[in-house]
């Protein structure tokens, strides 16, 4: 199928979809979550306090973590121009990229006023990363293919409400944690509006659904992969626990692949088939690459000890 025909075919599964987002999903206010009257004037014009490490009680990963959290989400102009370029601006496709952009604005609002009015990073800093990140925007390597960008925010979203959960947990902070969670539940209704259309696609070409799957799993890349530095980042992060390959493999993949029931979808062509294989292969490659991750995390804990 062309990719307009995927798009006009899969619109009354986007309104269907839609109508049960906006049933389950919950309003609620940026600032609520943030402690208000902890915050205290920065130097700067105003005359205040510079930041300090001293000023914080975080561990350096959870705040590596919160700023690449944070960091991603602020590349919210070229997550918007990705998808109203491939899904469109009109109809329930365009009614859905407008409301998802929305909400994903409200996360990065949240997470940057608790960021500086706790003093949980450095500011300035802070600032400067985002400069950086956004200067550079974000391109999907598939931005083209309606199937493949459906696959990738179908992990994506389920790898962002993971690593958000993990994060609030590891910074040991009960206002971060809360926050952190509420933002994970939006991800999460992100994640089942986009896996319920690509499950809908294996109805209707199920080759080009299958082959859309194996490729992204093939070179699936976290949106903040742009991030400065965000190798050394993802490497603490992973240290600690917080988003792993582990998970990856066992808390992104597994579950989605299981509800697409993939192993025995029918109708396959002859690519479709070679795709599925495709993919068995990569997810026993990354189970056994996951092993060897956890094996050299542990030795390194025991010396560490």
């Amino acid at each position: 199928m062309s990719q307009t025909a995927l798009l006009i075919e899969l619109e009354p599964v986007v309104a269907d979809n839609l109508n049960r987002h906006l049933g389950l999903a919950k309003e609620w206010f940026p600032h609520e979550y943030v402690p208000w009257s902890d915050g205290r004037t920065f130097d700067g014009p105003l005359g205040g306090e510079a930041w300090s490490p001293e000023d914080s009680q975080l561990s350096d990963v959870a705040r590596t973590a919160l700023i690449v959290n944070l960091l991603t989400e602020d590349n919210l102009p070229s997550y918007h121009h990705e998808i109203a370029t491939r899904f469109g601006r009109d109809g329930a496709w365009g009614t859905w990229v407008h409301r998802w952009t929305a909400e994903e604005g409200r996360h990065g609002i949240a997470i940057r006023d608790y960021l500086t009015v706790t003093r949980a990073v450095d500011p300035v800093e802070l600032e400067r990363a985002r400069m950086v990140h956004m200067s550079t925007g974000y391109s999907n390597v598939h931005s083209y293919e309606v199937l493949h960008s459906l696959a990738y925010v179908s992990f994506q979203e389920l790898a962002t409400r993971i690593s958000h959960r993990n994060t609030g947990k590891a910074t040991g902070d009960p206002l971060c944690e809360r926050l952190l969670a509420r933002v994970a539940a939006d991800e999460n209704l992100h994640m089942m509006f986009y896996r319920n259309l690509l499950a809908a696609s294996f109805e209707l070409a199920p080759s080009q659904a299958m082959r859309a799957v194996a490729d992204v799993v093939a070179d699936f890349q976290m949106p903040g992969a742009g991030i400065e530095g965000f190798v050394r980042k993802s490497v603490a992060i992973a240290m600690a626990g917080i988003y792993d390959l582990r998970q990856h493999h066992d808390e992104v993949l597994s579950p989605v692949l299981r509800q697409w029931d993939i192993w025995n979808v029918t109708g396959l062509d002859a690519d479709g088939e070679a795709a599925r294989e495709q993919l068995a292969t990569q997810m026993s490659q990354l189970d056994t690459a996951a092993a060897r991750f956890e094996a050299r995390r542990e030795e390194r804990r025991a010396r560490n000890r």
